[in-house]
């Protein structure tokens, strides 16, 4: 039998799950599954009730016409039907890891206030080993902290598959912390955590259920991030629940047991080096290929970065300025404009912007008078069977004011005899052969 799949305040689409809202729908314990995000629960307050002096969002019960109430009533409905959900029916309840947001405090005449916030639909569950004790969510710290640094933890769990499934597309908003610094491994799989070691995904037990936070997933959309998190949540469905091992189980070890533990530790070790290897060979291989995106990218942070990695392999100093690039060299300075399409030819307007800027220093006279031009027209084709990559006029008014005319696949061929040469006149004279070119730069002598 297929499980049963709901979600709330998360889009979603799959033919196997059912939208639905926080304060309707069906009931939370009619599922084995639930997708939750809670961003927008608490907009229900924030738009009615203004925060007081203090900087809390209060109501009153005498006088805000049953407003109060009534929220406090679902969220206890709803935390109910969560328990069930996790406790009698060992479903799966999984969230999206978000800061608690603003609160509503309940103020009540014949009672004591209510605190409510995002997660008040969580239900409790109190964890205890011979040393330490987890309550959640009572002690957990939702604490707001934005970034993409995500390290998966390598648990093999379904839902982190999810995760590995959206590298590099996961965007953390809030990490998870307890209050008293209980370590959060006792008791509940981790699941990815950032640089510096802040839980951003785990799963909590609930006896046989399980509450599974996740951080948010950006540029994916609702179709494909459905099916995969309907895959996940079906193996872990019929996944064993999490138990931690008792500090007395190494006191009954099976034959064979410390061999296997031995051999494994090795393996680990082994892996941990050939890891650092790998990082390192990973580093040194994209310090070197970072050369040929000239070839194909185009925009402030990927073309112009390129081009000014580019002309430093040659021995060009970039300088901080309002310009594209400012070159400084033994040989010469120059200003450098860098212009790219998809269209066949770079046209007049990227000539006339890098005139202006060469026109000015030479006026005032507080830069260089040499403008550089680089140019990647046609950026979809194989740098070889690209066209003439700038318009007719660009040639002309290059050629007059004595501007160099560079496409990026010159560029790259000039990078490639850089990387080779071992002297520095090796290099002076590939900065020369730039800065004296009028025109089109048809390669270095």
């Amino acid at each position: 039998m297929r499980p049963q799949f709901l979600s709330v305040g998360w889009d979603l689409k799959h033919p196997e799950v059912r939208p639905a809202g926080f304060f309707d729908g069906p009931s939370f314990a009619s599922v084995d599954a639930l997708f939750i995000d809670p961003k927008t629960t608490n907009d229900r307050w924030i738009h009615d009730v203004a925060p007081e002096r203090d900087g809390v969002r209060r109501t009153y019960a005498e006088r805000d016409q049953g407003f109060g109430q009534t929220l406090s009533r679902w969220m206890a409905k709803r935390r109910t039907e969560s328990a069930d959900c996790l406790y009698k029916g060992g479903g799966i309840l999984v969230s999206r890891l978000r800061p608690r947001g603003e609160p509503l405090e309940v103020v009540s005449t014949d009672g004591p206030s209510e605190r409510i916030d995002r997660y008040s639909f969580l239900p409790a569950v109190s964890l205890v080993d011979r040393s330490h004790q987890l309550t959640f969510p009572a002690n957990g710290r939702f604490l707001p902290r934005r970034g993409d640094d995500v390290v998966l933890a390598g648990s093999g769990h379904p839902f982190e598959e999810y995760l590995a499934e959206f590298e590099g597309k996961i965007v953390y908003e809030a990490v998870y912390q307890d209050l008293l610094s209980t370590p959060i491994e006792r008791f509940a799989t981790v699941l990815a955590r950032n640089k510096v070691g802040d839980t951003v995904a785990l799963e909590l037990p609930f006896e046989e259920g399980r509450l599974v936070l996740v951080p948010p997933v950006e540029g994916v959309s609702p179709t494909r991030e459905a099916e995969v998190l309907v895959r996940a949540a079906t193996t872990a469905v019929f996944r064993p629940a999490f138990f931690p091992e008792p500090d007395w189980l190494p006191a009954y070890p099976l034959a064979g047991e410390e061999a296997l533990r031995d051999e494994l530790r090795s393996l680990v070790g082994r892996r941990e080096t050939l890891d650092a290897k790998i990082k390192e060979l990973s580093s040194r291989l994209n310090g070197l290929t970072k050369y040929q995106r000239v070839l194909y990218t185009q925009g402030r942070f990927s073309l112009l970065p390129a081009a000014a990695d580019s002309l430093r392999a040659l021995g060009f100093d970039l300088e901080e300025s309002r310009y594209d690039l400012l070159l400084r060299s033994s040989d010469g300075d120059a200003i450098a404009l860098v212009a790219a399409s998809q269209e066949a030819a770079i046209d007049v307007p990227a000539y006339r912007r890098l005139l202006g800027w060469v026109d000015e220093a030479r006026t005032e006279g507080k830069g260089p008078g040499k403008g550089i031009l680089i140019v990647n027209a046609s950026r979809e084709l194989d740098p070889k069977r690209r066209p003439t990559q700038f318009a007719p006029e660009v040639l002309r008014g290059c050629k007059s004011q004595g501007f160099c005319l560079l496409t990026t696949y010159e560029l790259y061929k000039l990078v490639r005899r850089a990387l080779e040469e071992k002297e520095e006149a090796g290099l002076s004279a590939l900065r020369r052969a730039i800065l004296e070119c009028e025109g089109e730069f048809r390669g270095a002598a």
